[in-house]
């Protein structure tokens, strides 16, 4: 039998014509866009309990602070001077020791209003929040395109022919919300729901 290089360059293009190469290619592709996918989630499952953690802590010590300021304004609030007791100096002094508390407390939320983020803090956690869901919507969108590329792949000729013969390649399934209510975006607690 003679070696007929014309033969050989039909086999290999047949070969090359029955999803070979193409079907694995696009099999790869499809777990590369499902490993993105659980990167998201993973992404998801560090960032919120941090997040949050962050903006307790943040609207905690705000909280301490104007707690602190109220029961200033509460106690000077009752402590009253009258014109008669100007004449007393325990009543002016323990005036004087509210409003001076008053004073201090205010100073205080003047010195840590620089520091005082709960606000941006809140507002940082919903933007990332956003962030985060949006990025796992793509991802899951991304692995459905690659999805329905390699199952449309694997079920049309000429590439079915090796898909079938050389891999035994089987459909993929594509991402579907399998949770109750997926629809349903999930509910953020920082602890002040009644």
């Amino acid at each position: 039998m003679r070696f007929r290089p014309g033969l050989a360059i039909a086999a290999a293009a047949a070969l090359s014509a029955c999803g070979i190469n193409s079907v694995p290619t696009a099999q790869e592709a499809a777990k590369a866009r499902w490993a993105n996918v659980q990167n998201e989630y993973q992404r998801r499952a560090d960032l919120i309990p941090n997040l949050v953690s962050t903006v307790k802590a943040a609207g905690a010590q705000e909280k301490a602070i104007l707690v602190e300021v109220t029961q200033a304004r509460a106690q000077a609030n009752t402590v009253h001077l009258t014109g008669d007791d100007l004449t007393d100096p325990a009543k002016v002094q323990r005036f004087e020791t509210v409003q001076a508390g008053i004073g201090t407390s205010l100073q205080r939320l003047q010195e840590a209003y620089p520091e005082l983020k709960s606000q941006g803090n809140y507002t940082t956690l919903m933007s990332q929040l956003e962030g985060t869901e949006n990025r796992i919507v793509i991802a899951r969108r991304d692995y459905n395109d690659a999805v329905q590329s390699y199952n449309t792949r694997i079920r049309t000729f000429p590439d079915a022919v090796g898909a079938k013969i050389v891999y035994g390649a089987k459909e993929m399934v594509p991402f579907e919300a399998t949770t109750k209510n997926a629809d349903v975006a999930p509910t953020v607690n920082f602890g002040n729901a009644s």
